[in-house]
């Protein structure tokens, strides 16, 4: 069961790494109301497909983007055709890999975690999260 416990702190240490990279990002690109109007930016050629912003690098890729802060800590998300931010197992087991003290847990522990975190979460798709309103 610890190892539950060790994915859910995972789960929830994503969701506020990906808050904190949301308010990163509006404080220095003003313009932005959310975070996926990012790709919109990008595709308009208004800032880089890469970069640095505050403590964080990003690289657009597809539909996501992926955020390394100035301590290697990796948040990768997708938006959905409505702009909210999606995520999978893999991408917070690649969060949790990343971490400075890395934990490296599995998909079906991820799976047990983020369950138990209903309402929080909702699975959008098969196998993709988003933080609920």
């Amino acid at each position: 069961m610890e190892r539950v416990g060790d994915a859910r702190e995972l789960v929830l240490g994503y969701v506020d790494a990906l808050n904190a990279v949301d308010e990163a990002m509006r404080v220095a690109i003003p313009s932005l109301e959310r975070l996926a109007d990012v790709l919109g930016l990008v595709h308009s050629r208004r800032i880089s497909r890469s970069g640095q912003v505050g403590t964080y690098s990003y690289t657009v890729h597809g539909a996501g983007c992926r955020f390394v802060s100035d301590n290697d800590t990796e948040v990768d998300v997708d938006f959905a055709a409505d702009g909210s931010e999606i995520f999978d197992l893999w991408r917070l087991r690649w969060y949790g890999l990343s971490l400075p003290e890395p934990l490296d847990v599995t998909d079906q522990d991820l799976r047990t975690a983020v369950r138990s975190l209903q309402p929080l979460l909702t699975e959008v798709r098969p196998g993709w999260f988003s933080v609920a309103d």
